[in-house]
């Protein structure tokens, strides 16, 4: 196939970027979207040229560092994919591609595609965790948990953390991100003593992180590739406002 891409091109985060255009010629439709990139980088070395920068890691789908917006949606056209799991085969011959960073104010451009996402590392940071003793492993049926409990805390934790909630939403709100790090740890009973004070600082971390709120549009569960559930967003909510009134 031939592909024209247009791609977003930034030397740092206070330089201004431009979209460049680039022709691929015989891309193979097997190819995964990361293959066609490595391909166009090889081609900008041995020109000289300097290679788009982008972020990745397993292509596996697992680590959720590949995120970019293709065609205005995150991941791409797929639902339930990453950057990495779509192949070329998604488009056509002659169709031209954009490709651009996610953006939001708590996700600075480092360079090109590249974006700075530790400000999720910083939420977690604040309270996405279970405080225990360290030493002798408990027995696995001292503190029984339904499968039920088990499953759904299971898909709150299936959460990646590549963003694309964040670059998805109008408001560039992380509540889908740190409402799926909350519930899935106040769902379990290991994770109930620290509940309320959780809740509290892993808010008030995304809040000074400059990330928008959430209005409720939902359009972060439909591009999440893990489809992970907003109803994780109302169990934040609660969470929270139990957490203040027990102050």
């Amino acid at each position: 196939m031939k592909i024209f891409l247009k791609i977003w091109r930034q030397k740092d985060a206070k330089s201004n970027g431009k979209l460049v255009d680039y022709e691929m010629d015989n891309v193979i439709p097997h190819m995964s979207f990361l293959e066609m990139m490595d391909t166009l980088n090889e081609k900008l070395v041995l020109s000289g040229e300097h290679p788009v920068e982008f972020d990745h890691d397993c292509r596996e789908g697992i680590c959720g560092q590949c995120g970019v917006m293709i065609n205005g949606r995150a991941h791409g056209p797929l639902k339930n994919t990453t950057t990495c799991q779509l192949h070329m085969r998604s488009f056509k011959d002659g169709d031209t591609i954009y490709i651009e960073p996610f953006r939001a104010e708590g996700f600075p451009i480092k360079r090109d595609l590249k974006v700075d996402r530790s400000a999720f590392d910083r939420i977690i940071g604040a309270g996405g965790f279970v405080s225990v003793n360290t030493g002798q492993a408990p027995e696995a049926n001292s503190i029984p948990i339904t499968h039920e409990i088990a499953e759904s805390a299971f898909d709150s934790a299936a959460c990646i953390g590549c963003g694309a909630c964040v670059a998805t939403c109008k408001n560039s709100s992380a509540a889908l991100f740190t409402s799926a790090k909350i519930s899935h740890l106040a769902k379990l009973p290991q994770g109930q003593q620290e509940a309320r004070k959780r809740a509290l600082t892993m808010v008030a971390q995304m809040d000074a992180e400059d990330f928008g709120h959430c209005s409720n549009t939902e359009a972060c569960e439909v591009e999440c590739p893990q489809g992970i559930s907003v109803l994780n967003i109302a169990r934040m909510n609660w969470e929270f406002l139990k957490g203040n009134v027990l102050k």
